[in-house]
């Protein structure tokens, strides 16, 4: 079976930084739309996106902080907006089409992990709700503003999508809620959104793709203990980094760059990426595999989901 998983030998790679991948790349008059853009990679994307000249829009649940985080980068703007909650998702969106401006690169970096089973909305597993349910949302409002700038969506994924598909038969995990499994299944849906996506926007001239940034120690982890972090061999007990395969929030923040903007992936699109490069397909039969796994790379699961996904929030930008 052909697929289009399969790298392209880009020339960068795990330790490639997102200046790297910029390097002689002219983003003057671009706009930017960086979900989590004030925090871990986000804020590297930011801040690299910025330096190279794009005007860059930081959509925040906390507005104050990211003010703070973003001081004296030009060229950053930021508003108000809680993935986890769709009135303000869609009060952002309107807020950002009165303005007339059109959107050229759209980076869904925001994320939550690993969490305590939290509600949210009408009932909404916490991760899918925030990772998935609001990026979909957001981008599927803001279509017209994507669609007149005929650039690119990203969906931040992660390896860790290789610890669950979609659980179609309880995709809000009601029982035997495990909190790996849920973040797994909401990056699972970052990759299905991604894929789709590509498939419905390529027409008008907008590229999707998906994308695992790498291990990095960054506020994701914030609901983690420590005894965890030790246990899964990434510090020491006194709270040293011991995995010497992470990477730097600059180097973290490269793949997710390279996908918005490369123009090594000119005429591509719907697929997953990681180290600056597209991946190859997992072995399923795997757990250490890299690249992505059979489930997050399936047309007819993405458009399951997209299905779903319409269902559950009224938004579908793309219906007849």
């Amino acid at each position: 079976m052909t697929t289009a998983q399969h790298s392209i030998a880009s020339g960068f790679g795990a330790r490639s930084t997102a200046a790297d991948v910029l390097r002689g790349i002219d983003l003057t008059g671009r706009l930017a739309v960086v979900t989590g853009g004030y925090s871990g990679l986000g804020l590297e994307t930011t801040r690299a996106l910025a330096a190279a000249g794009a005007r860059v829009v930081v959509p925040a649940r906390r507005p104050d902080s990211a003010e703070q985080a973003l001081s004296g980068i030009d060229g950053v703007e930021v508003e108000q907006l809680d993935l986890g909650d769709l009135g303000s998702v869609r009060a952002f969106a309107d807020r950002f089409l009165a303005t007339g401006r059109d959107i050229h690169l759209t980076i869904n970096s925001a994320a939550i992990m690993a969490c305590p089973r939290t509600e949210v909305g009408p009932g909404w597993e916490a991760q899918f709700a925030t990772n998935h349910l609001g990026h979909y949302t957001l981008v599927n409002r803001l279509w017209p503003a994507i669609e007149a700038g005929g650039g690119r969506v990203v969906a931040v994924s992660s390896a860790g999508h290789r610890r669950s598909g979609i659980r179609w038969e309880d995709p809000m995990w009601t029982k035997e809620y495990d909190k790996w499994g849920a973040y797994g299944q909401a990056k699972t849906a970052n990759a299905l959104f991604a894929l789709h996506l590509d498939k419905l926007a390529a027409g008008s001239g907008v590229r999707a793709f998906s994308l695992h940034p790498g291990g990095i120690m960054t506020p994701l982890q914030r609901h983690l203990t420590k005894e965890e972090m030790v246990d899964f061999g990434w510090i020491d007990a006194d709270g040293n980094p011991t995995n010497d395969s992470f990477k730097s929030p600059e180097e973290g923040a490269a793949t997710q760059v390279w996908a918005a903007t490369s123009p090594q992936l000119n005429g591509l699109g719907g697929v997953y990426c990681e180290d600056c490069d597209i991946a190859g397909p997992a072995d399923d039969a795997d757990p250490g595999s890299a690249g992505v796994r059979s489930w997050a790379a399936d047309p007819e699961q993405a458009a399951r989901l997209w299905t779903l996904s319409a269902e559950l929030t009224g938004a579908d930008a793309f219906a007849s």
